[in-house]
């Protein structure tokens, strides 16, 4: 299902209402942050998480993080729950047999950047990434698991949304109280632009503090599109289509990681042949939807535009990178 609207507004009677199961959820949550046994792995781990459910641009950082890795001489691999998928047992991702109900959709994407293991046990999916060669474990979400000990923990947070209302499932958005989470972690990295974040800035004045925004990858100047996604804020790609110089001319909003019915996909073909739109998407939409779907019931003028995370000060992958590997031989 979608978030609900009033996670990312100040706190009401929505909130209120849900507040003693919030506060359930929060005691439980925050005793698994502290008294978890964190299992150490035999390679350095770097966690790309965040403090609330949503998106908030990890994947684009993760892959932006293995191509600096790969570029020091490391080799990186990347550690997935593969949420959406049906794999139970830690595995491999095998981009050319493995489809998004398999393993998940960022999986397949974050396979192009470094290998990747899908895995519920984040510890069974490091050494699995252990054996296979790597010397560095990137995990793409699970800040808040508390299986596996983490030798930097980079917390993502939109510039837009910040940590929305402040409160804790299902009350608002956040995983666990801030506190307990912030114990955790080792740096901020603030995406995109507005001021959301800055509240949560200000109370981490420990922490490295680094912003980065999302850049689409190629220009759309002059296109005209029916613009839909999937993804935890849809509105975010509708943006980047408009910052890649193409006019949104219809959008179509669905939940997260939603796995489109052939009826969906024909209507919105209908609909931009009507209005003589072309239709784009995100690179996880394209990936859950799968090639030959894509193919045979969106028109050939269907397009999936590519982002990239782009660092306001370049060298700051390469400074985290370091940072997880001086803590990996400090513990």
């Amino acid at each position: 299902m979608p978030a609900p609207s009033f996670w990312w507004r100040r706190a009401g009677w929505q909130a209120a209402a849900l507040s003693p199961l919030a506060s359930i959820y929060a005691a439980v949550a925050a005793s698994r942050l502290r008294n978890a046994p964190r299992e150490k792995v035999g390679i350095p781990v770097l966690c790309v998480g965040n403090f609330t459910v949503g998106g908030s641009g990890k994947t684009p950082v993760t892959i932006a993080l293995a191509g600096a890795a790969k570029a020091m001489g490391l080799k990186p691999g990347i550690l997935s729950r593969g949420y959406g998928g049906s794999v139970k047992t830690p595995r491999i991702v095998e981009p050319g047999r493995d489809t998004a109900r398999d393993v998940g959709d960022e999986p397949l994407l974050l396979a192009e950047a470094a290998p990747v293991a899908v895995s519920a046990d984040r510890a069974a999916g490091a050494r699995l990434l252990a054996a296979r060669g790597c010397d560095l474990v990137i995990m793409d979400d699970g800040f808040q698991s508390a299986h596996i000990h983490m030798d930097f923990a980079l917390i993502v947070t939109d510039a837009r949304y910040g940590i929305g209302n402040g409160r804790v499932l299902p009350a608002g958005p956040l995983r666990a109280p801030v506190a307990d989470q912030m114990r955790f972690a080792s740096a901020l990295l603030v995406m995109g632009e507005g001021n959301a974040a800055d509240d949560l800035v200000a109370t981490a004045q420990r922490l490295p503090f680094y912003r980065a925004r999302v850049r689409p990858r190629e220009k759309l100047d002059g296109r005209r599109f029916l613009a839909f996604a999937g993804i935890g804020h849809p509105e975010k790609f509708f943006d980047t289509v408009k910052a890649a110089g193409g006019e949104v001319v219809e959008t179509r909003s669905f939940p997260d990681h939603h796995f489109f019915t052939q009826a969906e996909l024909r209507q919105l073909a209908e609909t931009a042949k009507a209005r003589d739109l072309e239709i784009v998407t995100t690179a996880k939409d394209a990936v859950r939807i799968g090639r030959e779907t894509f193919a045979a019931l969106l028109p050939g003028s269907a397009f999936i535009l590519d982002i990239e995370a782009v660092f306001d000060e370049p060298e700051t992958p390469r400074l985290i990178i370091e940072a997880t590997l001086s803590a990996a031989r400090n513990r």
